[in-house]
């Protein structure tokens, strides 16, 4: 029977959620608010139509651990490294200064410094899924911003562990005081190296073993057992939980196979992170807000408000710009799924009574529900403040270096907005052809390290006029927009065509959907990553099978002259000069090509015998297009003609042997008609 209860709210949960998230969908809303949107619906503060809350809480704190097992996956020594200063820096003071002020807020509210420092620990941690998922679908991820978010969002991560740690202590029911907590904390360290060692040594050889049987059945399995006997045995010894899942992801993670298992595992996870989403959501007692509606609204606020401060500390003292420091600031504002695990703990020990508790789930689960309409309009509400409260002259770490691109100032030069591989790429191709330019870059470090190899490199946003200014604009040649920040390249082109409308304005976007508008803006040219990787690789596989160099060369250009219409559906939009290609039936390594005669062309006027085509390369013409008139199968008397396009078939060396003769033809026609001296 009660398996027979357990199956009917799951159902009633999974029926509400569809139709709240398809609601959510027809309004363009984000789908993650919509579970907890759902729960409170479902809850027994509303209509109450889940039987046993608790049960589903229990299913829900798989979805927790499930999510620290995935995070461990994604998380990795060496990503640690690469993003150590954001990460240490940043999350350092994002959670430091948070868990301070927050603790002191309510020291000052006269609770006890044990609950004052649970209600720090609740407020410092931010959510994951949300964060992460929002920068993704905005394509932020990798933006300087959504980069500090992560670094934020991973040290948060694990400091959830210490301060599962820490709970029993604040509650008074872990022997030993301080010398104990330590001892607790010892014996963590020690289960870690433990793990590393184990993830070193031991189950790479036993994954390996499994991959032999060549079953996804089998290797899911062994994924889930090694996460479940790690997080066991870290509990066995006096840790949580959700430290053995960390740790057992972080196995994964290091090992060759943390890929196909991050697959394997994406379904399971997304589903009980909803479910976890709609638990939440059923917390909340409507009751409490309705009669609390200042309390709440004037907490997430607050809780907002000061967060975004204290997170754009970090990115201010490693030298980032206001803009991204606050942007960075808003994605970390709101309170995390984690929060939620502590407080239910921190109840559960006796640490929080019932209406903070309440007052908590109300502003948490707003902050959770606001997040992703700010991750949105975000670039827009920090405009408006910069237009209100000059960040780069009010706080030191704020201020952009100063620019001084020489004793003679630049002219005709092109300006390089930033430094990734793009960046590096096209100042490698400016040097080899003598060309000037500057760079302009907002990681600090990466300006030093290009500096430190003699790039004229500069730290600065180059949104702004004044920097723009100093770069030179209005003597530039050329401004190519090389950041993964889809709002900031958009502002960046409208105030660089404003300041010179003469430059020419190249701009690099994710998806080709920014095109119109950054074309609107001003850009002269806009290289959407989404569409020019497929255009390279087609390129390349028909040139794989001879495809003649100018026909692809002609494709191309008609695909990125009409904005990648040919791309965008199934029907083509345009690909109407695609030229007809296809393998011969029947007979094994025959292909066809098709080879255009240059206006120039020597082999015009020849017949097909005088060409020798047939007898020094073994190809056969199949057919000739002249104009709109195809002729088929000519005769070896049959007259080329400057323009013909010859339908060709042979085996690929014959075709390439044609292709050779072809382009022969036409440079010795340029080479004739060059002037003697």
């Amino acid at each position: 029977m009660t398996q027979y209860l357990i199956l009917r709210d799951l159902a009633v949960i999974f029926a509400v959620s569809l139709l709240v998230i398809l609601l959510f969908h027809r309004l363009k809303l984000p789908a993650l608010p919509g579970f907890i949107v759902a729960g409170v619906l479902l809850g027994p503060n509303a209509l109450g139509l889940v039987s046993d809350v608790h049960q589903v809480e229990s299913l829900a704190e798989v979805g927790v651990i499930l999510l620290l097992f995935t995070i461990g996956i994604e998380f990795s020594l060496g990503r640690l490294r690469e993003m150590g200063r954001q990460v240490v820096v940043g999350g350092l003071s994002q959670v430091g200064l948070t868990v301070a002020a927050s603790a002191l807020v309510a020291r000052a509210s006269g609770t006890s410094w044990q609950i004052a420092l649970l209600l720090g620990f609740l407020v410092a941690l931010s959510s994951t899924a949300l964060v992460l998922k929002g920068l993704t679908d905005k394509g932020e991820i990798d933006a300087p911003h959504g980069r500090l978010a992560t670094g934020v969002l991973i040290f948060q991560d694990l400091c959830v562990v210490p301060m599962m740690l820490v709970l029993p202590f604040l509650a008074g029911r872990a022997a030993g005081g301080p010398s104990g907590l330590l001892l607790a904390l010892g014996k963590a360290v020690l289960v870690v190296i433990g793990v590393l060692v184990v993830a070193r040594t031991v189950v790479p050889r036993a994954l390996a073993e499994i991959l032999k049987t060549r079953s996804r059945e089998l290797f899911l399995i062994a994924i889930i057992l090694l996460g479940t006997l790690t997080a066991l045995g870290t509990a066995a010894a006096g840790a949580s939980l959700a430290l053995g899942a960390f740790l057992a992801g972080l196995v994964i993670s290091e090992s060759d196979y943390g890929h196909q298992a991050m697959a394997e595992l994406l379904p399971f996870r997304d589903v009980f992170i909803s479910l976890f989403f709609v638990a939440v959501g059923m917390l909340v007692q409507v009751q409490f807000i309705r009669d609390h509606p200042l309390l709440a609204l004037g907490g997430v606020g607050v809780i907002m408000g000061g967060k975004t401060i204290t997170a754009a500390v970090g990115p201010a003292l490693l030298g980032y710009s206001g803009r991204v420091a606050l942007l960075a600031g808003l994605a970390v504002s709101q309170i995390g799924e984690f929060s939620f695990v502590l407080a239910r703990e921190g109840r559960a020990a006796g640490l929080l009574a019932e209406g903070p508790y309440q007052t908590f789930l109300a502003v948490a689960v707003f902050t959770m529900l606001l997040t992703p309409f700010l991750l949105e309009a975000g670039p827009a509400l920090v405009d408006r403040i910069e237009r209100v409260v000059p960040l780069d002259r009010l706080l030191p770490g704020f201020r952009p270096r100063a620019i001084a691109a020489g004793e003679q100032p630049l002219t005709d030069h092109v300006i390089i907005a930033g430094y990734g591989l793009n960046g590096r790429n096209l100042a490698a191709a400016l040097r080899t052809i003598r060309a000037p330019y500057l760079i302009v870059e907002l990681n600090s470090q990466t300006v030093q390290q290009a500096r430190g190899r003699g790039e004229p490199a500069f730290y600065g946003d180059a949104t702004r006029e004044e920097i723009l200014h100093a770069l030179g604009v209005e003597r530039a040649r050329m401004l190519v927009a090389a950041i993964s920040d889809p709002a900031a390249t958009r502002r960046m082109v409208r105030v660089a065509r404003a300041l010179n409308p003469r430059i020419h304005i190249i701009a690099r976007t994710r998806y080709v959907a920014e095109i119109p508008e950054l074309t609107r803006l001003g850009a002269d040219v806009v290289i959407p990553e989404e569409f020019e990787t497929s255009v390279e690789i087609f390129a390349r596989v028909l040139a794989h099978y001879n495809v003649a160099r100018q026909d692809i060369e002609r494709l191309v250009e008609q695909i990125r002259a009409s904005h990648y219409q040919a791309l965008r559906g199934g029907d083509g939009g345009g690909g109407g000069g695609a030229p007809s290609l296809g393998l011969v039936g029947g007979i094994p390594q025959m292909a066809v090509e098709r080879v255009r005669l240059g206006p120039d062309s020597t082999l015009a006027g020849k017949s097909l015998a005088e060409t020798g085509l047939r007898t020094q390369t073994g190809a056969l013409v199949l057919s000739v297009t002249r104009g709109s008139d195809d002729i088929p199968t000519p005769g070896p008397q049959f007259r080329l003609a400057a323009g013909d396009v010859l339908a060709v078939v042979g085996q690929p060396h014959q075709l390439k042997a044609v292709q050779q003769l072809v382009e022969g033809a036409d440079t010795r026609s340029d080479t004739e008609q060059m002037p003697k001296n």
